[in-house]
C-alpha cells in the first residue's frame, strides 16, 4: 500500500506523506519519496511541489519499530543509502519544492523538511532531533545548513524541539500561521512560482543548490553563466515582450 500520496493541477504537485500515525520515515516510504521527486524532473506537468503530511504530524521520523535487522550483512549500508538519497532527490530536483509543516517535524522528518526550498509551518509544529533519547545520532549536517549554530547543538544534545513561532522568529522559516491557512498559503506560494518561466525556475533552483558551496566569486560567475543561457531562450524574449506589450507572458519552457 502506498504511503505517499501525489496530486497535480495547474502545474502544481502536493505531495502528502501518508504513513499513520505519525509518517514515520519507513524505508520503503523513503524510496518512494524519492521515486516521486526523481520523476519530477522528467515531467512537464509538474513545476513546483509541495511537500505535507497527513493528519496532525509532518513527519516523526525514523520508524523505531519496523527497523530492518541491521545484523544481515548489506543491510546498514542499503538503509544509510536510502535515507540519504531521499534528501538529495528533494534538494536536487529541478522543480522548486516547497516544505507544509503541519505538525511536528522530527529528526528524518526534520531533514526532509530542510531539504526543502521554502519552509512554512502552522502554528502547532515543531522542529528537533529527538534522536539522542533513542540511542541514534541526528542529522546535525541538514540542520546547521539552515539552523543557527549554538540552536543545532541544543537540539542535538538534549533533544529540544523548537516550536515554529521560534523558527519564524529566528528567520529559519518563512511564515507559521494557523493550521487552516497552511496548505491554502503554500499552494498559493506554489501557483505563483508555477506562472512563471519553468525554464527560469529551473536555472534559478539550479544556480541555487549549486552555488551553496562555492566561493562568492565562483558561485556569481557560475549564476552568470546561467543568466547567459536563459536570456537566448523563447522565454526570456517572452517574458520582455510581454513586460513592453503590458500582457501575460506565455511560457513555452524552452
Amino acid at each position: 500500500m502506498s504511503s505517499i500520496r501525489t496530486e497535480v493541477d495547474n502545474y502544481v504537485a502536493l505531495v502528502t506523506l501518508d504513513n499513520a500515525p505519525v509518517n514515520a520515515a519507513a524505508l520503503d516510504m523513503l524510496q518512494e519519496l524519492t521515486d516521486v521527486f526523481d520523476s519530477f524532473n522528467d515531467r512537464e506537468d509538474v513545476r513546483v511541489a509541495v511537500l505535507t503530511g497527513a493528519g496532525k504530524c509532518f513527519s516523526a521520523g525514523a520508524d523505531l519499530k519496523n527497523r530492518p535487522d541491521l545484523s544481515i550483512p548489506g543491510t546498514r549500508w542499503n538503509r544509510n543509502r536510502v535515507v540519504r538519497e531521499v534528501a538529495y532527490s528533494i534538494a536536487d530536483c529541478a522543480k522548486p519544492v516547497i516544505a507544509a509543516v503541519n505538525g511536528p517535524a522530527l529528526g528524518a522528518g526534520f531533514g526532509l523538511a530542510a531539504s526543502c526550498d521554502i519552509i512554512v509551518a502552522s502554528e502547532n509544529a515543531v522542529f528537533g532531533l529527538p534522536e539522542i533519547d533513542v540511542g541514534l545520532m541526528g542529522g546535525g549536517k541538514h540542520t546547521s545548513r539552515i539552523v543557527p549554530h549554538s540552536l543545532t547543538r541544543r537540539m542535538m544534545l538534549t533533544g529540544y524541539r523548537a516550536p515554529a513561532s521560534e523558527m519564524y522568529r529566528r528567520g529559519i522559516i518563512e511564515a507559521c500561521l494557523p493550521a487552516d491557512e497552511l496548505l491554502p498559503y503554500c499552494m498559493e506560494m506554489a501557483a505563483v512560482i508555477a506562472s512563471k518561466s519553468p525554464l527560469a525556475t529551473r536555472y534559478a533552483k539550479d544556480s541555487m543548490r549549486t552555488i551553496e558551496n562555492m566561493t562568492l566569486r565562483d558561485g556569481y560567475i557560475y549564476e552568470q553563466g546561467n543568466t547567459a543561457k536563459l536570456s537566448t531562450s523563447h522565454d526570456a524574449q517572452e517574458a520582455v515582450a510581454a513586460f513592453v506589450e503590458k500582457r501575460a507572458p506565455v511560457f513555452r519552457g524552452c
